[in-house]
């Protein structure tokens, strides 16, 4: 299963492509982050890329991390939406966090409403609230309960 344009379309949004190394917003510092959200030894202060070079890196982590840690810690199988929300989620927290979640559990039990809401509770960055987190976490929410790429945006745009 691969993640559809409405999943890129949210994760685009919501991670927002900078060409040069930012450190990360919530601590200040590490782990340092380029491109659409993309991290790793080699991204240090400093680094620039090109736009080519970020829809690269973001398309390779994609195939080779992200959807198959998010199809590996399923037991069932997800429809387009729910991957796609997933797979976005996972690129935000890590997959080792995601296979974690209680929103796998309950989405693996067949409790899709309650892996919905578990969404919502992944809003935090170095332990603190963050608003942007509360609207990504929204946008995803939606998507996976079916709302395509741009209406999700919207409903997550619209958090305060």
């Amino acid at each position: 299963m691969k993640t559809s344009s409405n999943g890129v379309q949210v994760m685009h949004y919501f991670e927002q492509c900078r060409l040069k190394a930012y450190p990360d917003p919530a601590t200040g510092g590490d782990p340092w982050t380029i491109g659409y959200g993309d991290t790793g030894p080699d991204v240090v202060p400093g680094l620039t890329i090109t736009q080519d070079e970020a829809d690269g890196r973001f398309a390779k982590r994609l195939t080779r991390e992200f959807e198959p840690g998010v199809l590996k810690a399923l037991t069932r199988a997800p429809n387009q939406g729910q991957f796609d929300a997933m797979v976005c989620l996972a690129y935000n927290i890590g997959v080792p966090n995601f296979r974690a979640s209680t929103l796998v559990r309950k989405f693996n039990a067949g409790d899709d409403a309650g892996a919905a809401d578990q969404f919502l509770v992944w809003n935090k960055a170095a332990g603190k609230v963050m608003l942007g987190l509360r609207r990504r976490r929204a946008a995803e929410r939606e998507l996976f309960q079916g709302m395509n790429g741009d209406q999700a945006i919207a409903i997550g745009a619209a958090v305060v």
